[in-house]
């Protein structure tokens, strides 16, 4: 027996935790060596195995989350295997690597094992990958479901044992009831949170396979959130839009390495085919689950145009769904300062100077023009949390503010960076820049403490 791990990837401190730790049961070592080259890029902990005995003996010292066994072995096959690993841990997700003559083995392992999938050999290596994927996904969606029916069972219960007693405390019935009411009102924000965390880890498993720089979905989540809260959007409206913002991107995670890093304007010929797909495969992914059906519609048509001239279905103007359309601004307003739209990163305000631009043709002209407000007045997507952002000119600045963001000037050069403190001779030299350039600008920035900094000379910011 043999109990081996893969060397994890190189990453970014902190080093992340593997996502699934996997069993590989296979008598010859190549077949072995084979799969642990295939699964080498992927967040896993690898364990192997030689035979059946040796694998069960694993099972009982380690935690395993996927078993994949070869169909047949010496001694005990992958059916058998399979089977015992079934009543041994039945919360283990089951495959079995099998070739063309192994069916009858097949047949027993899906008839006695449960297995979740089989791979026939030789494999695909991008398919392999998906299916693990796939299954490791599938086992943390149960693992959520029977955290979540045991919460709804424990609340039943304790709901039933204050139902045998409350006739007997008539006194105090008016309070017991408003104990009761605020129990469920907490029962149901805990089942909402379990509700929007499930979605978020199906989110992360997304998001790592990009690099982290262009990791844009808990931006274009922070701008959803604001804007919902600014317009007061409907409670449903709000959720399918949070969950399209963590989700837009699941139509991606069949592409490879080299499109995932390539910005989407500098794809061509088939790569752009596959880019423009990617609305459809996300929305066809979440078909399935009934209560991501509205999150699903604004995937899928996020990518239109008002004028029509959009995809997957050229819609146009008021055809597009709502949902959809505020996407698309949060979307792109990101994605164009992360370098993921055009071959270059793009100012936050020049990004905001293009999505102006590009009103009546991409996006439509009231609710662009909501959008760019709201990055203007609040910029959540900044993560100023807890400071008080303000956008103002420059001859509305006073020392001692801090810059929120970092300013360009016109052709696009640094002049000062997010969190410099503002002096004197700095907003001196923004004016006089201004004038020689013919233009302005807008800062955002924040003060030490609580009071408006554009009290001291009148001026509303």
């Amino acid at each position: 027996m043999t109990v081996e791990a893969d060397q994890p990837l190189p990453t970014p401190e902190p080093p992340l935790q593997p996502v699934a730790t996997l069993l590989l049961v296979d008598d010859e070592p190549n077949v072995l060596s084979a799969l642990k080259r295939v699964l080498r890029s992927e967040n896993y902990l690898v364990l192997t195995a030689n035979d059946g005995e040796a694998a069960l003996a694993i099972l009982e010292q380690e935690a395993v989350d996927v078993v994949i066994s070869d169909c047949l072995m010496p001694g005990m096959d992958g059916a058998e295997l399979l089977s015992q690993v079934q009543r041994m841990r039945p919360e283990c997700v089951r495959i079995l690597l099998t070739g063309q003559s192994d069916m009858n083995a097949t047949v027993r392992a899906i008839n006695e094992g449960h297995i979740y999938s089989y791979i026939a050999k030789p494999w695909d290596d991008h398919k392999l990958r998906l299916t693990l994927r796939q299954a490791v996904a599938h086992q943390l969606a149960e693992r959520e479901q029977k955290r979540l029916e045991a919460l709804t069972l424990q609340q039943n219960q304790e709901l039933v044992e204050l139902n045998a007693t409350l006739e007997q405390r008539v006194e105090a019935r008016t309070q017991e009831l408003k104990q009761i009411t605020d129990m469920l009102d907490a029962a149901y924000d805990e089942l909402k949170h379990s509700y929007v965390m499930a979605t978020r880890v199906f989110s992360s498993l997304i998001t790592q396979r990009m690099p982290r720089h262009l990791h844009a979905n808990a931006q274009v989540g922070d701008l959803i959130q604001a804007f919902a809260d600014t317009h007061e959007l409907e409670d449903s409206l709000r959720r399918d839009l949070l969950m399209a913002a963590a989700l837009y991107n699941l139509g991606k995670l069949g592409w490879d390495d080299r499109m995932l890093t390539t910005p989407s304007e500098r794809l061509f010929a088939e790569d752009r085919k596959a880019y423009r797909r990617y609305p459809e495969t996300g929305e066809s992914l979440l078909m399935s689950l009934e209560h991501l059906q509205g999150t699903a519609r604004f995937i899928r048509h996020h990518r239109e145009h008002w004028n029509g001239d959009g995809y997957p279905n050229r819609l146009k103007g008021e055809a597009i769904p709502y949902g959809a359309r505020l996407l698309a601004l949060a979307v792109d307003f990101i994605e164009l300062q992360r370098g993921m739209i055009l071959p270059r990163k793009v100012p936050r305000q020049q990004a905001l100077d293009l999505l102006r631009k590009l009103s009546g043709r991409v996006y439509e002209p009231s609710l662009c023009q909501a959008f760019i407000a709201l990055c203007v007045e609040q910029a959540p997507d900044l993560g100023q949390a807890g400071k008080t952002m303000l956008s103002l000119e420059t001859r509305q600045l006073k020392p001692g503010m801090i810059l929120g963001q970092d300013i360009h000037s016109a052709t696009g050069i640094l002049l000062l960076n997010e969190g410099k403190e503002l002096t004197q001779h700095l907003i001196d030299k923004l004016c006089k820049l201004e004038e020689v350039e013919g233009g302005s600008y807008t800062l955002m920035v924040c003060k030490p403490g609580d009071s408006d900094p554009s009290e001291s000379d009148g001026n509303d910011a």
